[in-house]
């Protein structure tokens, strides 16, 4: 059976569009899928991860014995999961290289895989034949390079083997290229000058429309492979988020100046045939005006200051920060509008425990002050929503997130941040 359609990657490719069926992909049959040893699936209480033991000084006993469960859930049914080749996709093939990037990065990370484990050799190997003479990784006819570049290099930084340094280094450069920098011209042959709000972004497309999504990820990835914050693509893309921030006294942008100044992010700071209008995916702003913030795009775009170097103290942070304690929540996607509040969810909680790790605070107090352990919250969240089966998935279809191969990669991801 050929399972048919263009299917994009979810928010992690920030787009809605419709998915080739889960269904049509030939997966091997669980009973043939190695189970991790470690800790078995039927204890009710399993030892912690043994790869973070100095993260019990911040979760209880309890907590952390459940953290490795559902992360064990998940692996195994990741492994289930494995397509013919051994690689993973979002469903007959599709958006393969970028899902196998994401599976990857959660089998290494796990105490029981490293870059010689069988199954995360032939992901990898897999993973590598999609890798171009740019130094880029993605599918020549498919689009969507930023993306599955970054993931491909966060791959490989968790792996931490000396095998793939120079692809890694090979695919930095291909990123920091495609970075929209003073000189560039939009794919209509606009010149892009330094006061653009496109600088230090990151499109879709060759120097096409940035967003905060793919902006996000590539700072990620330099993140991940170990770019300093004072390297000039970071500090690129802090001025790219700066643009983004619902922040009218560093941004100029006149969206910013008419919105609610709280201090949380939007999704794009200006459209590609509208410079004055931005975008967020939460709509606009209170009483119409401006844009509103959003919690998948504020932790994201916190996350991203923490990496380019702001200090704790500086007004940018700490606006990021109350926007963070004033809508702290997990039941949703924070000020999304009510009809919208689940969709992205996963996401959101991938990023979520991201930039909490980068904040390294423990204990978060909320603007009613209530203190919130956010790893053990994040721990009792995703233990509500998990399957029998160990996967994750979201009634709300929205960016991909009824795949269940990726909404069990962000929740297995974001469970391992909590445990690092």
């Amino acid at each position: 059976m050929t399972c048919r359609g263009k299917v994009l990657f979810g928010v992690i490719l920030s787009a809605a569009i419709a998915a080739a069926p889960v269904g049509c992909s030939k997966r091997k049959d669980a009973s043939e899928t190695p189970v991790p040893a470690s800790r078995p699936a039927e204890s009710s209480v399993t030892e912690p991860p043994a790869t973070q033991p100095a993260v019990s000084k911040h979760i209880d006993a309890e907590h952390l014995a459940r953290a490795g469960q559902l992360i064990d859930g998940g692996v195994r049914f990741l492994l289930a999961a494995r397509e013919d080749d051994g690689a993973w996709s979002l469903g007959g093939g599709a958006v393969k290289p970028a899902t196998t990037a994401m599976v990857l990065k959660a089998l290494v990370q796990h105490g029981d895989f490293n870059a010689d484990s069988p199954d995360v050799k032939r992901g990898f190997e897999v993973l590598m034949s999609y890798r171009q003479s740019d130094g880029g990784f993605y599918e020549p006819r498919g689009g969507y390079e930023n993306y599955t570049t970054s993931l491909a290099v966060m791959a490989m930084a968790a792996a931490q083997d000396p095998r793939f340094n120079e692809a890694m280094r090979d695919a930095v450069a291909y990123l920091k290229g495609i970075q929209i920098v003073p000189g560039a011209k939009t794919p209509e042959g606009q010149d892009i000058d330094e006061d653009h709000p496109f600088i230090g972004g990151v499109s879709y497309g060759q120097h096409g429309r940035p967003d905060g999504s793919n902006a996000g990820m590539f700072a990620e990835a330099l993140h991940e492979a170990g770019v300093g914050a004072d390297d000039p693509a970071m500090q690129n893309v802090l001025g790219f988020f700066m643009r983004l921030q619902n922040r009218s006294e560093s941004n100029p942008l006149a969206w910013a100046a008419e919105g609610s100044n709280d201090g949380g992010f939007v999704y794009a700071p200006a459209l590609r045939d509208d410079l004055a209008s931005g975008e967020s995916k939460a709509g606009p702003g209170p009483g119409g005006r401006g844009l509103r913030s959003y919690g998948s795009l504020t932790y994201l775009g916190f996350k991203t200051l923490l990496y380019a170097g702001l200090d704790r103290d500086d007004p940018r942070v700490r606006a990021a920060y109350g926007w963070i304690r004033t809508y702290w929540r997990l039941d949703s996607n924070p000020n999304m509008p009510q009809t919208q509040s689940r969709q992205g969810l996963y996401y959101y909680y991938h990023a979520f425990a991201k930039a909490l790790r980068a904040w390294s605070e423990p204990i978060i107090t909320d603007t009613a002050g209530v203190d919130h352990n956010w790893r053990e919250e994040l721990i009792d969240t995703l233990g509500e929503r998990v399957r029998p089966d160990g996967s994750w998935v979201n009634p709300e279809s929205r960016w991909e997130e009824a795949s269940p191969v990726l909404v069990t990669c962000y929740a297995v991801l974001a469970l391992q941040e909590a445990l690092k």
